[in-house]
């Protein structure tokens, strides 16, 4: 055995502890809160609190059990890619306990300390500070150290804070569940009466190769423990960060007006995007004073670019409110998001309307602010009125794709109108809408629009919607709520929903 030390931190409530950092806020701690995530059989438990644990909720258990055991138990929809790469991060900031960190299933984190627990004053104390760090941090972990990165794993969920020297000593008592593997090979361990990790070791290992000779690693019990032994090599496999796109200009004296440096800030840190074939969607110009004071100004970008005089331009007039103090001395111009944006060949089908109208969007959004404006969201509905709704801001929010046959802007709520006069399975020939008579003379249509009979109402009617056009080529769009003779109402009526631009 090496001198190989490897820490392995379980967060058990991660994907409920970082909700509760995004929305929380509010939710008393008494109140049963789970989070629920897509199942092979219908929505399951993913992440719950304490309160939802003491009311009987489990994890894993599809939601429609749970809220038969627990009513009061409120759910919400867990954000699997947002917990991710919440988790990413705190495997980069978790180096600073040693070189190599990643990630470990959607719930852990492993550490490579091999030569730097003296650092911390030993590894006990090293423990202890990685508890401490975490815990102030708002997350629940269990920790462990050991020679091999399967013995601290399971020395991290079944006995943590464990400082293990000989792994199959300290594994002996623990569960076969330590082991990695699947739910299946558990189910027939147990069958077997194998419980402990001792008691599968006691096994001649020639009957355990007969049985999983084709097994996979997460169904063999035998590659398993050699992996907690150390037998079988298995490295920490830690991630480059992703590289920081800084631009800085240190003064030799201090300044009053940093607008002179900006432009070459500007057109140094878009060389840095362009060479990587990157594009900046969010940036931060820091202005250090003499005195230690740090201005901070932010900029979003609606779209990825590293167009050096579109960034520039975002920053006319930001900076003229600033304190300069005693003067700055140092200038940091730094890409906090970028994205993906490779080398494009202009041509005849460039969506250059696109391209200005985002650059629209960030000249507004600059100028009032990112909270000041914002664009609708879409949200998954076939009923207009709830296809979409306020959303992030502006310059964050994506293009909700309006369709070309709707208008862009509903009445809320759609306003009844008077038919004098209606074509059978048709738009009305002549209808009355405030107060003024309106002569049909085109319409495209019907499209019918059933209720969403898991939300609306017993009764609800379905719609038949038509796209019209009077003589003077002003286009509506109206529709017909119900059908005659459906059983659900009396005769149909007609509304006004939308006007075409």
């Amino acid at each position: 055995m090496t001198g190989r030390r490897i820490v392995s931190i379980w967060l058990p409530s991660l994907a409920i502890e970082h909700w509760r950092k995004r929305h929380g806020a509010g939710w008393p701690e008494d109140r049963p809160i789970a989070l629920a995530a897509p199942g092979p059989h219908g929505a399951v438990i993913h992440g719950l609190n304490h309160a939802a644990a003491h009311a009987g909720a489990r994890l894993g258990a599809r939601v429609a059990d749970m809220r038969a055991v627990c009513p009061g138990l409120q759910i919400r929809d867990a954000d699997l890619a947002a917990d991710a790469a919440f988790l990413s991060r705190l495997g980069f900031w978790s180096r600073r306990w040693g070189p190599y960190s990643t990630t470990d299933g959607d719930d852990g984190l492993l550490i490579d300390t091999t030569g730097a627990d003296h650092l911390f004053g030993g590894e006990p104390a090293m423990l202890a500070d990685m508890q401490a760090r975490l815990q102030t941090a708002g997350l629940t972990a269990q920790a462990a150290i050991a020679p091999t990165r399967g013995a601290a794993w399971a020395l991290a969920r079944f006995a943590p804070g464990t400082r293990c020297t000989d792994p199959m000593a300290d594994l002996a008592p623990l569960p076969v569940a330590g082991l990695r593997l699947d739910a299946t090979t558990l189910l027939l361990l147990r069958r077997l009466g194998l419980k402990t990790i001792a008691q599968l070791a006691a096994i001649p290992r020639l009957s355990l190769m007969r049985r999983f000779a084709r097994a996979d690693l997460a169904q063999n019990p035998l590659l398993r423990l050699d992996q907690v032994m150390g037998h079988l090599p298995e490295p920490v496999d830690a991630p480059d960060p992703a590289p920081r796109f800084i631009a800085q200009a240190r003064l030799a004296e201090p300044v009053m007006d940093p607008t002179d440096w900006l432009p070459g800030l500007v057109h140094d840190l878009c060389a840095q995007l362009a060479a990587k074939a990157q594009g900046c969607r969010r940036l931060r110009l820091s202005i250090f004073r003499v005195d230690g004071a740090r201005l901070d100004t932010p900029l979003r970008i609606a779209t990825p670019t590293h167009d050096a005089a579109h960034l520039l331009s975002l920053f006319h007039g930001r900076l003229d409110h600033l304190d300069p103090g005693f003067g700055f001395d140092l200038l940091q111009l730094e890409a906090e998001a970028v994205e993906p944006l490779p080398p494009a060949q202009p041509g005849f089908d460039s969506d250059a309307q696109g391209l200005e109208l985002a650059r629209l969007i960030d000249r507004l959004t600059a100028r009032f602010g990112a909270d000041r404006l914002h664009r609708p969201q879409p949200v998954q509905s076939h009923i207009p009125e709830r296809a979409e709704t306020p959303g992030a801001p502006l310059a964050d929010a994506p293009d909700p794709s309006a369709r070309a046959d709707r208008p862009l802007r509903l009445l809320t709520p759609p306003e009844e109108i008077r038919v004098l006069y209606a074509v059978p399975e048709g738009p009305p020939a002549q209808f009355v809408w405030r107060r003024q008579v309106m002569r049909v003379a085109r319409h495209a249509g019907p499209e019918r629009i059933a209720p969403e009979w898991w939300r609306d109402r017993p009764g609800t009617r379905l719609r038949d919607y038509f796209r019209i056009e009077d003589a003077s080529g002003l286009r509506l769009w109206i529709y017909r709520e119900g059908l005659g003779g459906d059983g659900r109402g009396g005769p149909p009526r007609w509304f006004l929903h939308g006007i075409f631009a």
